[in-house]
This record gives C-alpha cells, structure tokens and sequence, in this order.
C-alpha cells in the first residue's frame, strides 16, 4: 500500500497503520467509501486526511471542515459520539445543506477518534442506499475497533515527537477489488465486452473512461484513443448536462443503477446505463428511440460546450449556496469559498477586494504570490484599475485575453503572469462591498452563460461578506468591552510568581463573564481571585465587572467574608444571574493560604516535590442566590515552589466527559509538566484543553507560585 504522500512529519509506517486500518474496515463492513479526518492540536478546523471509494471532485467540497459547521463528521466531534445517518430523507432533515450538494440516496456513519480526553479526528463511512438501518451489532463494533486503533496510533506517533499531520491534498487510495486480475484475464473480459450487443466502457471513480469497446467508441462518434482517459464531457460536448453529472453522482454514491437518455447532434438518441460498484462505474450504451424517457431515466437535449462544464459548475454553486449559509465572519467567507471559486470555473488565481476608507483592501487571495497583493493593497477609489471601475459602476468586465484588458485600459501592464480575467463587482442592496477578480492562465473566452453565473455569484457573496463584516464588528465590540474589564496587568507582589492566560470562546459574538484578579494587601499578603457569571452576553461582562469591583472593595477580610459581602451585594442588586468564585488570601510571611469558593470549580496544587492534588474545599452557593449564605474557608500550606492553579471550568468541560475525570487529567497534565517556568507552565495547559475537544466557553487561568526567601 502507498504511503501517505502529503502528510506532515509523520511519514513512513505510521501511514501505512492508517491506510491500512481504513482498508481494513471497508472490508470488514463492506463500506462503499470512507474518510478519515484529523484535528490538528490547536485548531479548530477537521481536514481531510485520506479517503477511499469517494470522488476526488466531490470530497473537494469537504476537505477542510469547520468545527462549527453542521456535518455529520463534526457533530461526532463535537458530541463524541457516532452519528448514524439512515438516507435521503433523514440527511435532508439533519443535515440539509449537505442534502442539498449530495440529493441521493445513501447511507453513512461518522464517529471521533478518541483516545483519553483528546479528539484526534472523524472516520466517516458510507454505505449503499440498499444498506439496512441501522448499523449491525458487528458493524457498530468494528466502527468503535476502527476509531480505537486510529486513535492508538495517531497517539503514539504524538507521543514519539512526530505526529501525523495532513497536507495540503488528501492521500486517495485505490478503490478495493473483489479479486486480482491476470492480464489474461483482463484480456479475456476485453474480448468479451466487444462481443456484447451495443457498446459498454467503464469509469473509474472520478467519472474517467478507463475502457471503452470499438461499438461504444462509434455510437459516441470518437476515437477510442481520444476518450480513454477523458471525462466524457471534455470530448463529446453534447454530454456537457448537469443531467450527466447528476446521474454519475447518483450512481457513485448510491450505488444503484440508473440510466438517462441523450441526442447526439445532429439526431441520433443514445441510452447510457450505468451500473455501479466499489471500484468504478459500469456504462451500457445502446440506440435509443426519440421517444420520451421512461420513469427510470431522464432525457437530455445537446448544449454549448462551457468552460468549466455546466454540470461542473452547477454543483459546485449549489454547494457554494449552501456553504455560505453557514459562513459566519470575513475569514469564514473566505476560507469557505476561495479554493471552491477556483475549481467550479476553472480559474488559477482569485483575490477578494473590499471597500475600505475610499480603499480596495485585499482580504484574501489563491493563486497569486504575496509581493504582488501587497503592491496592490490599498489601491485608492479615485483610480482607474479594473477592479475599481467595476465597483464603482456596478458593472462587471470580462477580458478573454491581455490584448483584450489593454484595449480597455491602454495604461495596462501584465504584472500577473495570467492571460485572460473576470472582475466583478460586490454589490448589495445598492451598495458597494468589494470586488471579486478570477484570473486564467491561458486565454478564456467567457461564453454569455458562464457570465451570467459568475454575476450571479458574486452577488451571493457580496451578501454573505456585508452579513460577515457586521457579524465581525459586532464580535470585536463585544470583545472589547470584555478585555476593559479585566486587568490589563496584574501588580508585581514581592515574593510571588504569577502567570494568567484567558482565551474568548471561538464560537459566537457573545461574550462570557471569566475574570480574574491578583491584589496587593501588605508588604507580605496578597489575593488572588476568579470567577464565571453565568451566561453569555453583554449584561453577563458587565456583572463580571462589578463583582471584581466588589471582591476589590471587601478583599483584606478573610476569604469566606469577602464572598459573603460580595453575595449580598448582587442579591441586592438581583442582576438575575449566578457567579461562581473562588478567592484566596496568601500570607507569604508564613507560607499559608486561606481559600473560600462559591461554588467554583476546585483549585489545584503541585506540591514542591512535583506531585499534584485536586483540593478538597468545602463549597458555598453560588453569589447572587441567597443573602445568608456562608462560605467554608479551608487553610493549606503554600511552601515556596509550589504552584496553585485557579481555572474556570471552560478549562475542564467538555461534552461527553465526566468533569471529575477531565480535572484529574489537567492535574496529571500539571505534575507532568517538569522543570518549565510559570508562563510555559500556563502555555502546556491551554493547548491541552484544546486539544481535549472543540470549546464552547471561555477559559481564565491563573498559577501562583512562592518565590523562595529572599527572591
């Protein structure tokens, strides 16, 4: 078997393993296809590792997956568990901007790649429609063998120092086979294929001819040398027909038969039927009568020829339409639809403009080498450049050579390497947004359909950029209202180290209430505080604010009278919410802390000698419910080198693991990490809860540390 060309660091037997334990899988369930994703450590983006019995062109659409979007391979993620999906109907009803890009029938499973606390990845399978739902007792368990043996290995190799990683492309292998052929064999099928009545060829995956008889190679009206290795489309024109592409997809996918009929100009009707299996598609072709196509088939009529094939673009843009329904802020647009635009219209390059202080702003670009987008970054609106005139009148311009751009604008000079453009405006509601520019390596005549479709989807995006750009300001707002109410820095107290670390949640404008806090009592005491208000959104960030302003006021006192008179503050207050806090009183002359929580997670402590423990306080009401509450103080000893970890629980929860579990594992985490200062200390815990599972709350992090005497 191949190795995994296009990988990271982790290339050699670790690949095999992976490819291997796909193979093995596919022919343990008899799975059609199948797909193995990755989650690199820090990201929050699944990308397409390797994929088997799927066309390249279709998993293109997916190739890199948002954690945020709806697909069954990130909602396995997200909820660590398998998702099962039953057919046609039930993925339209789940998942319906998938249905709308795939509308056939098949079956497919996804489930994580887990081992420990940490999600590697998603396998995801698919079955033909005929398949029973829903999983068998065996294929449910070779799925959960499949994923352990995945998540085992990708493990190891993390642990070994060379991790397997994607690369830009995903690894295809070759499609499974019943049995090895001899070349007598095959000899022997060639012949009889060309005895059979009509003619017959064959597709592999990605809809090539890989064979083709005498018989079917004249009723096509082509040589057999022309077509072998061809897409249909790109030498019988006439075949140029989303109803093609359509048929090959429900053929590929599902794995049923199907059939259409088609007129090979000038008048001679032929009839395809298409029989599929793992490895490729088989096609019948036979005369057929002018007459209607029957319930099973569909009939088309021939077409201009379009660069890219109409079929092609017609599926790419529905994806495209889907795909931007999703698509949250700028960078989502952009990283959603760039390499998309590129394959649905055949173009080599692409660079997305907005309009920005009587500027043209690049945002994003493919195909074209930085040096030249930083040259024309900023180009002013008072300019006569192509892309400005077709934003500021709205109209877009085609040029299918450089002769062609350099009659329009005589100042023209070929800075691109590129010989044929597309420029077209971003506009919505009447307003201006930007420009959109898809350049050709070659001259490209644009026929007037394929300029209709790329206005029409330029106007889709120039909404989905104006929706992106408010979403964008709204989430930086949001943001900064949030950073202005946390310290800027904590104050430097003699005797102790300190390191803080606080990460927004990735998902969403709304804001959390996470805060933290370090104050100066006297010349030997300090404290320290954290806390979460419940909730995500404006009023939660501006209750964070007057509870750090309150536990200011009170701190001094001992820690369980601290939080009792910040508790009957906000019950006076009655903002309607809950806050959870933990404070701390360190007495550095002695070595001694005094801790009081209000129903916040658990502090953790690494002892000098390097072994960690959870504390065991004895919790209060959260603040804000009841203004008699008290608060239990417990008094622990705080020698030099040791280290008191405070978090909030976005640090430790996680959909599907026991929380108690999760805080052991941050602890092992803490007693692990050996010999690093404070601030590196605070590095190796973020990015374990981030590798632990995608996050749908903030993280505070706060780690104290005596000093020894005389520091």
């Amino acid at each position: 078997m191949r190795d995994l060309v296009g990988f990271g660091a982790g290339t050699g037997s670790g690949t095999h393993q992976l490819c291997a334990a796909l193979d093995q899988f596919m022919r343990e369930t008899g799975a059609s296809g199948g797909l193995v994703y990755l989650l690199p450590p820090g990201e929050r983006v699944l990308r397409l590792a390797v994929l088997r019995g799927v066309p390249r062109q279709i998993a293109a659409h997916w190739t890199q997956v948002p954690l945020a979007a709806r697909t069954p391979a990130t909602d396995a993620v997200r909820e660590r568990r398998p998702v099962w999906i039953g057919g046609q109907e039930e993925m339209a009803r789940r998942y319906p901007q998938m249905a709308l890009a795939l509308p056939y029938p098949f079956s497919a499973a996804a489930a994580p790649i887990i081992t420990g606390t940490t999600v590697w990845g998603a396998l995801v399978v698919r079955w033909p429609s005929s398949h029973p739902s829903p999983l068998t007792r065996h294929e449910r368990n070779t799925v959960r063998t499949s994923c352990r043996r995945l998540g085992l290995l990708l493990r190891q190799a993390a642990d070994s120092g060379h991790p397997l990683l994607p690369g830009p492309e995903p690894q295809v292998l070759a499609p499974l086979r019943a049995r090895a052929r001899g070349p007598t064999q095959e000899a022997a099928a060639a012949d009889f294929a060309e005895r059979l009545p009509g003619g017959c060829c064959t597709l592999d995956l990605d809809g090539r001819i890989t064979f083709i008889t005498t018989t079917a190679a004249d009723l096509l009206g082509a040589s057999a040398s022309d077509l072998l290795g061809a897409l249909p489309r790109q030498v019988l024109p006439w075949l140029d027909d989303p109803v093609v592409e359509d048929r090959y997809r429900a053929a590929v996918l599902s794995h049923g038969a199907t059939s259409f009929t088609a007129l090979r100009p000038p008048d001679r009707w032929l009839s395809f039927h298409l029989y599929p299996d793992v490895s490729g598609i088989s096609v019948r072709i036979a005369p057929a009568s002018p007459s209607p196509a029957s319930e099973t088939s569909e009939a088309l009529h021939p077409a201009p020829s379009a660069a890219p094939g109409r079929s092609t673009a017609h599926h790419h843009l529905m994806h495209l339409a889907a795909t931007l329904t999703e698509a949250v802020g700028v960078m989502d647009v952009i990283d959603r639809i760039a390499d998309l635009l590129l394959t649905a219209f055949g173009a080599q390059a692409l660079a997305l403009m907005i309009a920005e202080e009587g500027r043209l702003r690049i945002i994003g670009y493919r195909g074209y080498p930085a040096e030249l987008m930083d040259r024309f970054d900023g180009t002013p609106m008072a300019s006569t450049t192509p892309a400005v005139r077709v934003l500021t009148s709205g109209v877009p311009s085609f040029y299918a050579t450089f002769a062609d751009l350099e009659r329009a604008y005589p100042p023209a000079a070929l800075q691109d390497d590129k010989a044929a453009w597309a420029f077209l405006p971003l506009i919505t509601s009447g307003r201006p947004v930007g420009s959109l520019v898809l350049a050709y390596d070659r001259p490209h005549p644009f026929t007037p359909e394929e300029r209709a479709v790329l206005t029409s989807t330029a106007g889709l995006i120039a909404q989905a950029l104006d929706r992106a750009r408010l979403y964008d300001a709204n989430k930086a707002l949001a943001h900064s209202l949030q950073a202005s109410l946390l310290p800027q820095a904590l104050p430097r107290v003699p005797g102790l180290d300190v390191a803080t670390r606080y990460l927004p949640t990735a998902h969403g404008i709304d804001v959390g209430g996470d805060f933290y806090d370090l104050i100066h009592l006297d010349t030997d005491l300090a404290a320290a505080a954290i806390g979460d208000v419940q909730g995500h959104n404006v009023n939660a960030a501006a209750l964070m604010g007057q509870v750090r302003t309150a536990v200011h006021a009170t701190a001094g006192a001992p820690p369980g009278q601290v939080l009792a008179r910040t508790n009957r503050l906000l019950t006076d207050l009655d903002p309607g919410l809950f806050t959870s806090c933990l404070y701390v009183q360190l007495d550095l002359a002695r070595h001694r802390a005094c801790l009081a929580t209000a129903g916040h997670p658990p502090p953790l402590l690494r002892h000098p000698d390097l072994h960690a423990e959870i504390l065991p306080l004895t919790p209060g009401l959260l603040l804000g419910i009841d203004p008699a509450a008290d608060y239990p103080e417990t008094d622990i000893p705080l020698p030099p080198g040791s280290v008191l970890a405070l978090y909030t629980d976005g640090l430790v929860e996680t959909p599907g693991i026991d929380i108690d579990d999760a805080t052991a594992d941050l602890a092992a985490q803490l007693a692990q990490a050996r010999g690093q200062t404070l601030d590196a200390l605070a590095d190796t815990l973020i990015p374990h809860a981030q590798r632990s599972a995608p996050r749908n709350d903030d993280i505070a992090l706060l780690l104290i540390r005596p000093q020894q005497h005389g520091r």
